[in-house]
């Protein structure tokens, strides 16, 4: 009921959003470093990343088929697959074209896979708060009743207490008259109360 509330820092928001655009642009950049530094047409450079693209594709085959698949790893896998190719890619050619094309494609598959996660995770949220919510709204029904329960013996208690107070207060009252005599009133035979048993 009193949770905090937080406002965040709209940094915290934007920064999963600007992920994949920072991952492939950052790929880009670091196969464009290498090629300035002697990459560019190398076929001993090109061979390596074809050859370490093509182990983590295998790696994310091996690790998405059978029962014990795990997605994760798989998608790391796929994800480290794509990026090296990217990087060979901008490393060895020579002109920007081809790297940029193959960078914008590589931001959109990665935006495409990023909404999907991102679409299941709002929902995943949004059914945790609509659960929460009706959990504290049934938990907050029984409090109500159980305060309304308790407020009830409480008042009875005290319109107990308050005809026992007055009860004496006329008792008392009645004593101090003048004139009473409660021998006389004895003598005259009223009823006894009945003896209370337990």
């Amino acid at each position: 009921m009193n949770e905090p509330i937080l406002a965040r820092h709209w940094l915290t928001l934007a920064a999963p959003k600007a992920a994949p655009a920072v991952a492939t642009s950052t790929v880009l950049i670091l196969g464009r470093i290498w090629n300035a530094n002697g990459a560019e047409h190398s076929t001993g450079n090109a061979a390596l990343m074809v050859i370490l693209a093509a182990g983590a594709a295998a790696a994310g085959a091996c690790a998405s088929t059978g029962r014990a698949g795990d997605s994760v790893i798989a998608g790391t896998a796929f994800a480290t697959s794509g990026g090296l190719a990217l990087a060979g890619v901008a490393g060895y050619s020579d002109g920007l074209p081809l790297p940029l094309l193959l960078w914008a494609l590589a931001t959109a598959v990665a935006y495409g896979l990023a909404a999907r996660y991102w679409r299941t995770e709002r929902r995943d949220t949004l059914a945790h708060q609509r659960h929460t919510t009706e959990r504290r709204e049934d938990h907050a029904h029984i409090e109500r009743v159980e305060a309304l329960r308790a407020g009830a013996q409480i008042e009875s208690a005290r319109a107990g207490a308050s005809y026992a107070e007055s009860l004496a207060t006329a008792l008392i009252t009645r004593a101090t008259l003048p004139g009473f005599n409660p021998q006389a009133i004895e003598s005259a035979g009223l009823p006894e109360l009945p003896a209370i048993e337990r």
